[in-house]
């Protein structure tokens, strides 16, 4: 293709590219596979075919946002366009400047929507508008804003969303699909005919470990006093679903805005307490089965400093409990004895055996707490010739002892020792998953299941790419590990056909995305 002098695309991404240059498309690709360089080629094209007209790039986050334009920059001519960054940084002044100069801008969505609110411009002359990361374009989120004012004011309109996985339910693909104005889905996995040539051999392990008697006692414990607490919602009318954290919080919502609108029902109020505290009880529960002894003991203690504050009425009831009572006693124990969750154990043997296997190892191990990140790189920096670090998003958490945040440029900074040896394990949370360009692995280690198909394909596509490589998934017996490992392999089934079946009805309609669609 002309313009693209270092680079060459792959048959996949040439007939993906192909479709896209006809018409709106959502490209679903894993991880690693290549959907910036069809944005580049797509990018070529629509500008050659409209010279005085501009390419819009939109990534959630400033480094993913970054990181496009280095791969642009990369593969172009020098003199083929010029290339702008816009960030919250650079004044509004400032960006209406550079808009006015610049072929192809790179911003997160926040940005343009906010310029585009003040009228600083326009998009009237913009003919590509990428959005990566599509899956985000769902309820209010600036993307679809962005798209419904470009789909308004370009004269000649294209749009490109990319993403490894728009989820698993039905429904918000067809709302995706729908703010984006998408004509055409193209899907591929690495079982496509035209994608698995290029992929090396993905070995998948799932390593079960079962909970020491120790910690079965404390887990029923407090599964009695959630029980209770559960039994009362029920019995005040307010709860009647399965009790997941999830629809607890849901329910803990609905109380709270129906006090906020003046509703002055005691029990809503008592309700809203025990919601609470069940909450409490659950996410107590959730680290003592998946996650490490020192991080469910970290939150019990914060639990009794509540109380001992009197900041919370609630706390105050439940850690009097005498089940509670006996559950910090018998983790202040353990944890005084140096005992640890199997995972943390199997997870540094797991680690000991692949570095033995292999001298030049190179892993990531995903978590989904902070807390645990950093044990388990605490844990493994004992290993002799492993270097991990841990690798965790910019929020600073303002809990006592907290993970601090890590900025743009210590993330890159360790990206770069990960790439160049220095360092040989990550150990990270949800940061790592969604878009970043971190070298490929030979092992990725799922520290538990998580139930979010998105998450796990994007965790699953940072390695066996140029080389063979490893996912392993670590789940504890009989608890919610098992349920979540297998909910998210249902639910990346039910996305290959949610996304099959929205493919065939676009193929039938004769141009666009129609709310008519089932």
């Amino acid at each position: 293709m002309e313009f693209l002098e270092k680079i060459t695309p792959r048959k996949y991404q040439q007939k993906i590219f192909e479709t896209c240059v006809k018409k709106n498309c959502l490209v679903v690709l894993p991880t690693g596979l290549g959907k910036t360089l069809i944005a580049l080629m797509l990018a070529i094209e629509r500008m050659k075919k409209f010279p005085n007209e501009k390419v819009v790039f939109l990534a959630p986050t400033r480094p993913l946002a970054e990181q496009h334009l280095n791969f642009f920059k990369k593969n172009l001519p020098e003199l083929f366009g010029e290339m702008q960054l816009f960030t919250g940084q650079v004044n509004p002044e400032k960006r209406k400047e550079i808009w006015q100069t610049a072929d192809i801008i790179f911003s997160t969505p926040q940005c343009v929507a906010n310029d585009i609110k003040k009228e600083l411009y326009n998009l009237r002359d913009v003919c590509l508008l990428v959005e990566d990361e599509a899956h985000r374009c769902t309820k209010n989120y600036d993307y679809n804003y962005v798209a419904r004012k470009y789909n308004q004011q370009s004269l000649h309109p294209r749009i490109l969303g990319l993403t490894a996985s728009p989820g698993s339910e039905a429904g918000k693909i067809r709302e995706i699909c729908e703010n984006l104005s998408i004509d055409e889905v193209e899907l591929r996995n690495r079982e496509s005919p035209d994608v698995k040539p290029y992929l090396q051999e993905l070995k998948f392990e799932k390593v079960i470990v079962d909970l020491p008697v120790e910690f079965i006692k404390m887990k029923e414990s407090l599964s009695r006093l959630f029980t209770r607490y559960v039994g009362e919602l029920r019995n005040r009318k307010v709860f009647f679903g399965f009790p997941s954290k999830t629809e607890l919080i849901k329910l803990q919502k609905r109380l709270i805005l129906s006090i906020a609108k003046g509703n002055r029902n005691y029990n809503l109020f008592s309700a809203s307490s025990v919601c609470a505290q069940a909450i409490k009880i659950q996410h107590a529960l959730e680290l003592l089965e998946t996650q490490t002894l020192p991080g469910f003991n970290k939150y019990l203690r914060e639990l009794f400093r509540q109380a001992a504050k009197k900041e919370n009425k609630g706390v105050i009831r439940l850690v009097a409990k005498p089940e509670f009572n006996y559950v910090f006693i018998k983790s202040n124990e353990l944890v005084a004895k140096n005992n640890e969750h199997p995972k943390i154990l199997k997870l540094v043997e797991i680690v000991k055996k692949e570095k033995k296997e292999n001298d030049r190892l190179k892993v990531i191990v995903f978590a989904h707490f902070r807390d645990t990140a950093q044990l388990i790189s605490k844990k493994i920096n004992e290993i002799s010739g492993i270097k991990a670090k841990i690798f965790v998003g910019q929020a600073k958490k303002a809990g006592v002892g907290e993970v601090t945040g890590l900025s743009q440029r210590e993330q890159q900074k360790i990206i770069q020792e990960f790439s160049s040896g220095k360092v040989n394990i990550l150990c990270a949370t949800s940061v790592g998953e969604e878009g970043l360009d971190i070298p490929e692995v030979n092992v990725v280690i799922f520290y538990e299941p998580v139930p979010s198909a998105i998450r796990a394909i994007q965790r699953a596509g940072r390695t066996a790419r140029l080389m063979k490589g490893k996912i392993i998934i670590l789940i504890t017996r009989k608890t919610r590990d098992e349920a979540h490992f297998y909910v998210s392999r249902m639910r990346e089934r039910k996305m290959h056909s949610a996304i099959n079946s929205i493919k065939e009805k676009l193929s039938k309609k004769k141009s666009g995305f129609q709310k008519t669609i089932e």
